[in-house]
């Protein structure tokens, strides 16, 4: 989703404004909805989440003909300082009337979490310029998310495997164990590949079932992938299987393979699980 800068104002004609003191923004709010209350700052938001950020103008001139010239530059950046959406600009050149004395500009605009950010501490830095009076003023807001922990690689691995009952499981077995005839499902992330152009990735995997004895029971080279682009770094890949196990298959110890592979940096990891069937 693209941000959508606004500034809202009331328009009209007559009165020269003086400032009521240094220009600044003031009464920054994040918000779940648009107008909506201010949402505590230390609630933890989650990846793919839609912010509405906005903020008053305070301490701006008017021109002797009541003109007044606003603008402002917003940058999103994650705990690294990677920008998250486009920086958000806007303006605003309006008339103002008499009974505008105490009005103060409003700016608002969405923030949309990237579906697989990770936890910190994440920044709003508002650069706010009065035209008419050749003035300047900088606000930082904060706000927190807590995604999904995927430790960072410098090579391609793949991170978090675990086994599960079915896909609504939250947490992985403890002990990845299985009866014949039932449903093994499998989560991992993917993780250290490399970027094209345009933050572009091209990364795929593969699935393999050993038998106890090592002999290859079922395989799928190509099992997924994901090649895409996007303004923020997908940060990494997310990976899932599921296998039905057949009912008279023999209990004993079972090896799932996994197989990454990343196109553009040209590297290949695997790791080997194994669960058991009693």
């Amino acid at each position: 989703m693209s941000p959508r800068p606004y500034f809202l104002c009331l328009a009209v004609a007559g009165l020269l404004i003086a400032a009521s003191g240094p220009l600044a923004v003031v009464n920054p709010i994040i918000s779940d909805s648009e107008g909506g209350a201010a949402l505590s700052p230390t609630l933890n938001h989650v990846p793919g989440e839609t912010l509405f950020f906005s903020f008053l103008v305070d301490g701006y001139h008017a021109s002797s003909a009541d003109k007044v010239h606003l603008a402002y530059k917003a940058q999103v950046t994650d705990p690294q300082g990677v920008p998250i959406i486009e920086p958000v600009t806007a303006e605003i050149e309006e008339t103002l009337a008499p009974e505008d004395k105490a009005w103060k500009p409003r700016a608002h605009f969405e923030i949309l979490i990237p579906p697989l950010a990770g936890s910190g501490t994440y920044k709003i830095a508002i650069s706010l310029t009065d035209e008419i009076a050749k003035a300047s003023a900088t606000k930082e807001v904060t706000f927190q998310v807590r995604g999904q922990r995927v430790d960072p690689s410098d090579t391609l691995v793949i991170r978090n495997f675990g086994f599960y009952r079915s896909d609504e499981d939250a947490q992985p077995l403890v002990k990845a164990v299985y009866h014949p005839g039932s449903s093994v499902w499998a989560r991992f992330d993917i993780i250290g590949f490399k970027y094209g152009e345009g933050n572009a990735i091209d990364v795929s995997y593969g699935v393999t079932l050993l038998a106890p004895g090592g002999k290859v029971l079922w395989s799928q080279a190509d099992a997924a992938s994901d090649k895409s682009q996007s303004f923020y770094p997908k940060r990494y890949v997310p990976g899932a299987m599921s296998l039905n196990l057949q009912p008279n298959i023999r209990p004993g110890e079972y090896t799932m393979v996994v197989t990454a592979r990343d196109q553009i940096g040209n590297q290949t990891c695997e790791s080997r699980e194994v669960f058991r069937i009693e």
